[in-house]
């Protein structure tokens, strides 16, 4: 599939697939607008995101009981089972209507293909800013998969930086444990983003994690980590200096020591030809 044709009918975002939000008064239905029976729609295969948590959509629930659902959701017609649809955008509000004891609800049908579902999905998610950082990236990565967008096309569709899309998307480098604490808010995205820098980002957020370190305070603690022992072996110098005295003054040559950013040691003789080297090493036997 071209770039270009597949993403000019999404550069519009999700207002050009719904419109306007909120629900037409009677008599005035938009096209494509009805209701629907709960049980004829099921989940999108393409959501990004991966958990609705109880509080939110109890939340939605008592608003939806009492002001009704406001914006209709998008739905396209199901590929394989006739009669039936799946939810491109609005999910979470299908979940917290039945909560609430509805048996439909209004919805949009329109027509589209699964790149387009799974675009569009993503794009309803991003465009309430309510997805945590590592479904952000998953939604990123499979359009990318999916759809072989560039990361430059995505930016432009989505109205992101590219290199916001770059950084998301690096958060899938994390360890899946590491991962689930940023899914589950546990961790920020700026934690996570740290923590790309950690050679252990299991240990490294479990100290976040203990010591409610915030992002500046992760961020120092990592440079410290990274730059330890370079200022571990500069910390010993004066002593170095000591020791070359000494050593050179007890063999009569100079003699160089080194310490290395690992704090490992090494020792350096400097003769004036091979016979003095001759000279000391029989002494040594002697």
């Amino acid at each position: 599939m071209g770039t270009r044709p597949a993403r000019q009918p999404l550069g519009r975002g999700l207002a050009s697939l719904l419109g306007d939000v909120s629900l037409p008064s009677p008599g005035n239905e938009k096209p494509g607008l009805r209701q629907i029976p709960l049980d004829l729609l099921e989940p999108n295969p393409f959501q990004p995101r991966t958990g609705f948590p109880k509080e939110t959509l109890d939340e939605l629930a008592e608003s939806i009981r009492a002001r009704g659902i406001l914006q209709p959701l998008l739905v396209r017609p199901h590929p394989s089972d006739p009669g039936r649809f799946r939810i491109v955008a609005g999910e979470r509000r299908w979940r917290a209507a039945g909560m609430a004891g509805l048996h439909e609800v209004p919805a949009v049908v329109q027509e589209m293909s699964d790149a387009d579902a799974a675009a569009s999905a993503l794009i309803e998610n991003l465009l309430r800013e309510d997805l945590n950082p590592i479904d952000e990236a998953e939604g990123y990565n499979r359009l990318l998969d999916e759809l072989a967008w560039t990361q430059d096309s995505l930016a432009e569709v989505l109205g992101k930086s590219r290199t916001h899309i770059t950084n998301a998307l690096r958060l899938l480098n994390l360890p899946a444990s590491v991962q689930a604490e940023v899914r589950n808010g546990t961790l920020s995205f700026g934690h996570a983003r740290a923590l790309l820098g950690h050679p252990d980002p299991e240990a490294m957020a479990a100290l976040v994690r203990d010591k409610a370190l915030t992002v500046r305070q992760t961020e120092a603690a990592i440079s410290r980590a990274a730059a330890g022992p370079k200022n571990k072996a500069q910390g010993r110098l004066p002593d170095v200096t000591s020791l070359e005295r000494d050593l050179t003054a007890r063999l009569g040559f100079r003699a160089r020591v080194r310490v290395d950013r690992h704090g490992r040691v090494s020792v350096g003789l400097d003769f004036a030809d091979t016979h003095q080297l001759e000279a000391w090493m029989a002494s040594l036997k002697g």
